[in-house]
């Protein structure tokens, strides 16, 4: 199937951002693109006409970047404690992943976090303390501190987070 060159007039999630000249299927272009006035045709004539569109791009990037900045400022002041069931010998009954996270975070600092942007390379299953990553977009990351203690054991988990 051919393909077809196009400017595109906002950000699409996997194709690209304004202005940018992409290649795509003909019937996409024809049939979404097009019709929903996502895109224009690339043609001599509209080429010349992409500064705008740049323009717009810088100011809704700079505008991304500021909101991610206030963001990571409010995230590294951000301790949460959480809780983890655990049985008789102390062994876990389940894990704290970044939905978990991402739900604590909206609930007791009023921030909402995509679930995506939180960075655990596997779930937590233990108590103690630790630093969880957040990746904020545009090479900006913020550490969250968290305490997690076990379900009925939540004093020493705030004493070691008071130690620190």
């Amino acid at each position: 199937m051919p393909n077809t060159q196009v400017i595109l007039k906002e950000k699409i999630k996997g194709l690209g951002a304004e202005a940018d000249v992409v290649s795509v299927k003909r019937g996409f272009a024809r049939n979404f693109l097009l019709p929903q006035g996502k895109a224009y045709e690339a043609t001599k004539g509209n080429l010349r006409h992409t500064e705008r569109l740049k323009a717009i791009r810088a100011e809704r990037e700079a505008k991304e970047l500021a909101e991610a900045e206030k963001l990571a400022s409010k995230l590294k002041k951000v301790k949460l404690k959480l809780t983890l069931s655990t049985g008789q010998g102390g062994k876990a009954f389940g894990s704290i992943t970044n939905i978990d996270i991402a739900k604590a975070l909206a609930e007791e600092s009023k921030i909402e976090v995509d679930r995506h942007m939180i960075v655990l390379e596997k779930p937590i299953k233990n108590t103690g303390n630790f630093e969880i990553t957040v990746k904020l977009g545009h090479d900006i990351t913020a550490t969250v501190k968290l305490a997690v203690s076990a379900a009925g054991d939540s004093a020493p988990a705030e004493e070691e987070a008071a130690a620190e």
